[in-house]
């Protein structure tokens, strides 16, 4: 199972020198950590820093893996309140391929 700093390695490589989101992006894992992608700056950035974000999922760590690997729908999760979008929900729709493991 990776761990946070894995996963933020991973979305950095996804994410490259420019995602085209334009944007800020946080992920919130609770007490697991948070992962941050500035999609705004130019180079794009990605840090485990706490920072305020145009939109924000707040989902469980173990939630998240599963979404990563396929095995949960991000719709259904949303539905069930597995995970939770605070801010531009359409940023973070688009955030969803970046995500695949």
């Amino acid at each position: 199972m990776p761990d946070l700093a894995q996963v933020t390695d991973h979305i950095r490589n996804a994410v490259g020198e420019n995602s085209g989101l334009g944007k800020t992006v946080k992920l919130d894992f609770g007490d697991d950590g948070k992962i941050y992608i500035d999609g705004a700056s130019s180079p794009n950035t990605v840090t485990n820093e706490d920072k305020p974000a145009d939109a924000v999922v707040q989902m469980s760590w173990d939630d998240f893996l599963a979404l990563s690997e396929g095995r949960l729908d991000p719709m259904m999760a949303f539905m069930q309140g597995k995970m939770k979008i605070q801010g531009d929900m359409m940023l973070a729709q688009r955030l969803a391929p970046l995500l695949k493991s």
